[in-house]
């Protein structure tokens, strides 16, 4: 193959092989990403997901509050998770547990 001295060539030329060089690796690209893509699908054919990913969540049931602040009744707490703020507060400041029941 004849070894091309670019440094030689005219700014003309050199765009149109920029441009020719961009659409064949943008077609190749495109080709290559087609076949793996098919690649994919015939292995996705052959390998069905495992069951986990297949099953979809149980439903639980929808928890509601069993406290609730008594100075700001908006704020409540289901009594699962992390404690709120207002109710370690108020714990601190003397009241049960049993006084935050709604």
């Amino acid at each position: 193959m004849k070894r091309i001295d670019f440094q030689l060539m005219p700014l003309d030329e050199l765009w149109t092989l920029h441009k020719a060089i961009g659409s064949m690796l943008a077609t190749k690209l495109e080709a290559e990403k087609r076949e793996l893509q098919n690649r994919l699908d015939e292995l996705g054919r052959k390998f069905p997901p495992p069951l986990k990913e297949k099953r979809p969540r149980r439903p639980y049931p929808k928890v509601y509050p069993k406290f609730h602040n008594p100075e700001r009744p908006s704020q409540t707490w289901a009594g699962r998770g992390k404690q709120p703020r207002w109710v370690g507060e108020l714990l601190k400041a003397g009241k049960s547990i049993d006084d935050l029941r709604i």
